[in-house]
């Protein structure tokens, strides 16, 4: 048996750069190729596509010259160990999850090393510390951020914006795609900036009223019962705060039928219309099931037939409704399904 040959066949084409890159695409699985393809220009998707189509048969030799080729471009770079620990942590989300990946990262890093990146931070922060941060930045670094958050600050921080930047930050996110490492990275180091030249060396504010009363809505019945009587002792207005923000319109959506009838029974119909016209049709469904469906047709023509309404009245009807199912939870009418523990049940 003849030896293997250590260099390539004299007989192999030379492949030009591009045609390298599209043999080394085609080696990929379809989802790794696509996600490549999806961060090129018209112009180099359209090259690239040019030159799988008409390479033909692709033989070893020039697959192996392709990955030669690659090899050997790689020699005169490197991996910068900038914002390891972040593309680290970002491969193992996706792999396992964030809980699984947290806990495998807490092993990974030696103690102490692995710093909160600001933008996680920015997480914690209310739309009122945030907007002072970034309402002078690029609208594409804006839909950056505005995708890390929840949904509600999200808003908050867009309805602050000039109402021309709006419209631009709305489309950017709308048609956002894939966001490179690098984005984050200068985004986050932006807002390092930013929390450094306002707050220095200060602890940032975090919790307050609503993640109390998230914690307490979690907790069950039984430690709002414990909890909240002893929080209005030390301090009444922080009491009632919290207490507004233990009953949002959302909560209403896990009530059952007979729970949801009970309330809609104490609701005006165009109160009920106003603050359905805010509500997605998924989680109108909710209040549809305690009607009959004579009913629930009715008010559903009546919700089309309203017409454009400011978001201030819808607020205002949905706070209407959640202060009926305060007063009728109160009076034990209507129990919310949230926490648990072996004090709920007797």
């Amino acid at each position: 048996m003849s030896a293997e040959p250590t260099d390539l066949p004299h007989t192999a084409p030379s492949l030009s750069l591009a045609e390298r890159a599209a043999v080394m695409v085609m080696l990929l699985e379809e989802d790794q190729a696509a996600a490549i393809l999806g961060k090129l220009e018209p112009t180099e998707l359209q090259l690239l596509g040019e030159k799988m189509c008409a390479l033909g048969e692709i033989g070893p030799d020039l697959i192996a010259q392709a990955i030669q080729g690659f090899v050997k471009n790689t020699e005169r770079s490197g991996i910068s160990a900038r914002g390891r620990n972040d593309h680290v942590r970002t491969l193992m989300n996706r792999a396992v999850g964030e809980v699984k990946a947290d806990s495998l990262m807490q092993r990974i890093l030696p103690l102490g090393e692995e710093r909160a990146p600001a933008i996680e931070l920015a997480r914690w922060l209310t739309a009122e510390a945030l907007i002072p941060l970034v309402k002078d930045e690029h609208p594409q670094a804006l839909a950056v951020l505005l995708v890390q958050l929840e949904a509600e600050t999200a808003a908050e921080v867009l309805h602050a914006l000039p109402a021309d930047m709006q419209t631009q930050v709305v489309h950017r996110v709308a048609t956002l795609g894939p966001v490179s490492t690098e984005a984050i990275e200068m985004l986050d180091a932006l807002l390092q900036e930013r929390i450094g030249e306002r707050h220095g060396q200060a602890m940032l504010t975090m919790g307050g009223p609503r993640e109390a009363a998230d914690i307490i809505n979690q907790a069950g019945k039984g430690a709002e019962k414990r909890i909240m009587p002893e929080i209005n002792r030390m301090d009444k207005n922080l009491a009632k705060e919290i207490e507004s923000e233990m009953f949002k319109f959302e909560h209403l959506f896990t009530l059952d039928p007979q729970a949801m009838g009970s309330l809609l029974r104490e609701v005006e119909s165009d109160v009920l219309i106003d603050a359905l016209k805010g509500t997605d049709e998924a989680n109108r469904d909710v209040f549809f099931r305690a009607m009959s469906s004579r009913a629930a047709d009715g008010v559903k023509d009546e919700i089309a037939a309203r017409g454009r309404l400011k978001m201030a009245d819808v607020i205002e009807a949905q706070k209407a409704i959640v202060a009926a199912a305060r007063r009728l939870s109160a009076e034990g009418v209507i129990v919310f399904g949230v926490g648990g523990g072996d004090d709920e049940y007797v």
